[in-house]
């Protein structure tokens, strides 16, 4: 039983930096396709989380920095909170339709 080696190392090399590599520096596996927002095709769905209902829109294919600018702007319009989560925004309470006005408005198209 002695001969036999584990099929994994315990422990990390502390004198190398390669095992202290952040999430943010891990090269990304994803490639965002940026796309002007007339060729976006959007999904309007609403959820319920914890009883209370979130309406989601996407997926977009913006930059982070446009898509988080876009929410802002989206959010005050609304006049609720929400929130983008990689190519997703998400919004307190029930508002597809005013939603749907608001980014038809930007020049985005939706599905149906």
């Amino acid at each position: 039983m002695a001969d036999k080696k584990a099929p994994f190392a315990l422990g990390s090399a502390l004198d190398s930096s390669s095992g202290w590599q952040l999430e943010e520096d891990k090269p990304s596996s994803k490639t965002v396709e940026i796309k002007l927002p007339a060729k976006h095709f959007l999904v309007l769905k609403m959820e319920k989380r914890q009883g209370k209902p979130v309406s989601i829109v996407g997926p977009f294919f913006l930059e982070k920095e446009a898509l988080t600018k876009l929410c802002s702007v989206v959010k005050k319009k609304l006049g609720s909170g929400g929130t983008c989560k990689e190519e997703w925004m998400e919004f307190q309470g029930e508002c597809r339709e005013k939603l749907k006005s608001i980014l038809v408005a930007e020049a985005f198209r939706f599905k149906g």
